[in-house]
């Protein structure tokens, strides 16, 4: 379980899908995961799906993982579509007052993720993958939490990819 953290933010200049796969398995702890978790839980709150990105698979990896005709146009019309979507839904949950609700923690199933090999999931590349991540969050004394469908990994970092069950 991941907990609210104030921890500094790195940054990095390379774009991570463009450098190859590697087997190291993400753990919930990486500095970059939590941003990117705070990056998604400020998405919800204010209903900004663009503030959510970073903690989306990236374009360049989704390229090398892929295994269909045209992994761009998927990926723009399919699966940024559906996340967008996913976020305005989450949005709606939090009621009335977005802004009085609080992040509690962001759960991955750790020892349930799986490594995927090609040909797997019309995929010609393999990745950790992990179903069942949870974000909880709470207004006053009401604790509520959202699944995540699933994560999938790059280079030994978490990304979403399905909030809600994929869509073909």
């Amino acid at each position: 379980m991941v907990p609210v953290t104030t921890m500094p933010i790195p940054t990095t200049t390379i774009d991570p899908g463009t450098l190859p796969q590697t087997r190291q398995l993400p753990t919930a702890n990486d500095p970059l995961f939590l941003r990117n978790v705070q990056a998604f839980w400020r998405a919800i709150v204010d209903d900004d799906p663009t503030e959510a990105m970073p903690f989306f698979f990236p374009l360049s990896a989704y390229i090398q993982v892929k295994g269909i005709s045209d992994p761009v146009h998927d990926y723009d019309t399919r699966l940024i579509p559906a996340y967008e979507n996913d976020i305005h839904r989450l949005h709606s949950e939090l009621g009335p007052d977005p802004s009085a609700t609080q992040f509690s923690s962001f759960t991955v199933p750790e020892s349930q993720a799986e490594w995927i090999l090609p040909g797997e999931e019309y995929n010609k590349g393999s990745y950790w993958r992990v179903f069942g991540a949870s974000l909880t969050w709470q207004r006053g004394a009401t604790t509520r939490s959202f699944s995540l469908y699933s994560l999938i990994s790059w280079r030994g970092e978490w990304y979403v990819v399905h909030v809600g069950p994929p869509t073909q």
